[in-house]
């Protein structure tokens, strides 16, 4: 446990500073570890919350919001994000999820890394339509996987160049914290218990440390755009490893 709470610790950091929560990699570190299968979804979407919820308070203390781009998002996230978390899958099915979850999240990542740094974006309106898909697509994988849907929706946002790069930050944030918070109930209807969640208590005091260290590193003294590399590197390096392991 010492050594899952360390990476836990690394991760959180790592994500926190970019605006993210890292439910996709504690997933991953949780499958590597053998921890019982029942319970991860539940740990990746409790240290989500724990993360993003001083990201989002700081992001939106400092004024980088735009609610009228995230709302349309998360009409259609919530209610599949808690639709998601009731379902019940089979390990291998969600192995294979997570897999490519993750390449598809690192490489998007990857790619975008440039994006976080500019400023002089011309904005482009997203259809209301478009959103309400989005939003829904991200919350029924982030409701079945465990994660919180930001990881994607931020690059794609960059993609649409919807808004600058800290209210991209602030909405992925906020989106990760809500679609974690409806997740994270549905989880709970397949007779999860609060009790087992206590005897990995030492991973969300790393990931609590972790994340105010990580928000500290963001606004003090690396650019977005090296920690965003270092993000997609380690969301990358993570999928391999599952890759490794199913095929």
């Amino acid at each position: 446990m010492i050594i899952l709470s360390i990476l836990f610790f690394i991760t959180a950091i790592l994500y926190s500073s970019v605006g993210f929560g890292g439910g996709s990699t504690y997933l991953a570190l949780l499958l590597i570890w053998d921890i019982p299968y029942f319970i991860f979804p539940i740990i990746a979407l409790l240290c989500n919350i724990i993360v993003v919820s001083g990201n989002s308070f700081n992001y939106i203390r400092a004024g980088n919001h735009n609610f009228k781009l995230l709302l349309p998002f998360l009409i259609g996230s919530v209610p599949l994000a808690f639709f998601g978390g009731t379902l019940k899958i089979e390990k291998d099915i969600f192995e294979i999820l997570l897999f490519f979850v993750l390449s598809i999240a690192g490489i998007l990542l990857l790619i975008n890394n440039k994006s976080y740094e500019n400023e002089n974006l011309t904005i482009k309106k997203i259809n209301f339509i478009y959103s309400l898909i989005i939003g829904s697509i991200l919350g029924l994988v982030s409701g079945i996987v465990g994660i919180g849907g930001g990881i994607f929706l931020s690059p794609i946002l960059f993609l649409l160049k919807a808004e600058k790069p800290k209210i991209i930050s602030t909405t992925a944030s906020l989106f990760i914290l809500i679609n974690s918070i409806s997740g994270i109930l549905g989880q709970f209807t397949k007779d999860k218990t609060f009790d087992e969640l206590m005897n990995y208590w030492p991973l969300f005091s790393s990931v609590l440390i972790g994340g105010l260290i990580g928000n500290y590193l963001n606004l003090k003294i690396f650019s977005n755009r090296i920690l965003t590399i270092l993000t997609s590197l380690l969301v990358i390096f993570v999928s391999v490893r599952i890759g490794i392991r199913l095929f």
